[in-house]
C-alpha cells in the first residue's frame, strides 16, 4: 500500500511539472526583431511575420501651358499608404506576402468601381535558393520600373511609359528561377494568370501568359540593387542587367489588359518589353522600351455606336540617369515618350515628358525628400486637335519602415 501511495504521488508530481511547463510555454512572448520592418517570431519558431508600412505625402501644381505659368491644377494628397506583411508559415520554405493599400489614388476606384484594397496576396514555396513557385495575386514579371517597388523610386512617380503600358498585377501561378553559369547570372520568371487584373473574377474565358528573362553578365548587384532605383549601394564595379518580357493576354476586357476602363468587346493584347540597367559608383542609367499590339483595338458600345473604348496600342520609351553623392543628395534626369499607333492617333496624342529631379535620402529609400520639375507636351500626329504643353512641379515626402 505504501508503494502504491508513493507511485501515485510521483505520477501527480510529474503531471504537475508537465502542466507547469505547458503553462510557461503558453505565456512565453514572441521574439521581436528589427531589420526591414518589425519582425515577430512565435515562441516555437513555427511562424514569422514581418510588418512594414509606408506613406507618400505629395503636393504639386500643373500650369495652364508651357508659356502661361498660371496654376491650372493643384495636387495635395496622400499618394500612397501601404501596409505589408510577409514571412513564413510552419516551414521557412513556405512564405507569404500580403500588401494592402488605403489611399484613394491607390485603390483603382475610378476604373474598377469599388475600393480595390488588396494588392498582394501570395503564397510561395521555395524549393531551394534557386527555384520558387507561388500562387495568388501579385505583380506580373513585367517591365523593370513596374517590378521595382513604388517605395524605391527616384522620382515621385513612375514614367508615363509605365503608366500606359505596364501589365501590373494579376491572379495566377508564378515561377521564379535564379542561377549562374561561370559567373554569368540570370533570372527566369514566368506566370499564367487570369488576365483580369487585381481582384476580378468574371465568367469571360481568357488567360494571360507572361515570361521574363534577366541577364547579369557582371554578376549580382549589391543589396539587390537591380530592384531599386539609383545607385545608393555605390557599386564598386560596373554592374549591368538586361531584361526582356513578353505577355499575351487573351480575351482581355480592359483597355490596358489588367488595367483601365472596360472594353465593349474582348481583345487579345500582346505586349513586348525590353530594359537595360547600369550602375557604378553612384551613377545609374536605366532605359525601357515597350510595344503593345492588338487587332481592331477600338470597341464600340452596341447601344450607342458613337461611344467607344479602345486599347492603347503603340510604343513607349523611357531613359533615366542619375548620380548620388556620398552625402545622399541625388540629381535625376528622365525623358519619356509615348507614341500611339496609327489606328488610334485621332483618339490619343503623342506625349513627351522631360523631368529633372533632386532627392535627399535620410534613410535610404525608406525616408526621403523628393522634388521634380517636368515639361510635358501633347502632339496630335494627325492634326485632329491643337497641340498643347505645360509644366508640372511635385514635392513628396516618403516615410516608412
Amino acid at each position: 500500500m505504501k508503494r502504491i501511495l508513493i507511485l501515485t504521488a510521483l505520477v501527480v508530481a510529474l503531471q504537475a511539472k508537465a502542466q507547469k511547463k505547458d503553462d510557461l510555454l503558453a505565456y512565453q512572448v514572441p521574439y521581436f526583431t528589427w531589420g526591414k520592418g518589425l519582425g515577430i517570431t512565435s515562441p516555437d519558431s513555427a511562424f514569422l511575420m514581418n510588418i512594414r508600412f509606408r506613406m507618400q505625402n505629395r503636393i504639386g501644381i500643373t500650369t495652364i501651358s508651357g508659356s502661361d505659368f498660371s496654376v491650372n491644377e493643384v495636387e495635395a494628397r496622400v499618394r500612397r499608404l501601404r501596409l505589408r506583411l510577409d514571412g513564413y508559415l510552419y516551414n521557412p520554405k513556405l512564405t507569404y506576402v500580403i500588401q494592402l493599400s488605403f489611399s484613394r489614388g491607390d485603390i483603382d476606384f475610378e476604373d474598377s468601381g469599388f475600393p480595390n484594397i488588396i494588392r498582394d496576396a501570395m503564397i510561395i514555396y521555395n524549393f531551394n535558393r534557386h527555384f520558387a513557385l507561388g500562387l495568388g495575386q501579385t505583380k506580373l514579371p513585367g517591365n523593370r520600373q513596374r517590378v521595382v517597388s513604388s517605395g524605391d523610386l527616384q522620382l515621385p512617380d513612375r514614367s508615363i511609359v509605365n503608366a500606359v503600358f505596364n501589365i501590373d498585377r494579376d491572379f495566377g501561378l508564378q515561377a521564379y528561377y535564379r542561377n549562374r553559369f561561370n559567373g554569368f547570372h540570370y533570372v527566369l520568371r514566368g506566370a499564367i494568370s487570369n488576365g483580369e487584373g487585381r481582384n476580378f473574377n468574371t465568367a469571360q474565358k481568357g488567360v494571360a501568359t507572361t515570361g521574363r528573362i534577366e541577364l547579369l553578365p557582371f554578376g549580382e548587384f549589391k543589396n539587390n540593387g537591380d530592384y531599386f532605383e539609383g545607385d545608393l549601394a555605390r557599386e564598386p564595379k560596373p554592374k549591368i542587367s538586361m531584361g526582356v518580357t513578353y505577355s499575351n493576354n487573351e480575351n482581355a476586357k480592359r483597355t490596358g489588359g489588367q488595367l483601365g476602363k472596360f472594353l465593349y468587346e474582348a481583345r487579345d493584347i500582346k505586349t513586348s518589353m525590353a530594359d537595360f540597367l547600369l550602375k557604378y559608383n553612384g551613377f545609374a542609367l536605366a532605359t525601357e522600351f515597350i510595344l503593345r499590339d492588338a487587332d481592331n483595338p477600338i470597341t464600340y458600345d452596341p447601344a450607342n455606336p458613337t461611344v467607344q473604348q479602345h486599347v492603347f496600342v503603340g510604343h513607349g520609351e523611357n531613359y533615366q540617369a542619375s548620380y548620388v553623392w556620398k552625402n545622399n543628395y541625388e540629381v535625376v534626369g528622365r525623358y519619356s515618350r509615348v507614341t500611339p499607333a496609327p489606328e488610334i492617333q485621332t483618339l490619343d496624342p503623342r506625349t513627351q515628358q522631360v523631368t529633372l529631379g533632386v532627392n535627399k535620402y535620410l534613410r535610404g529609400h525608406r525616408v526621403k525628400l523628393q522634388t521634380e520639375f517636368t515639361y510635358e507636351t501633347f502632339t496630335w500626329l494627325q492634326a485632329t486637335r491643337p497641340n498643347s504643353d505645360g509644366w508640372i512641379w511635385r514635392f513628396q515626402v516618403e516615410a516608412g519602415i
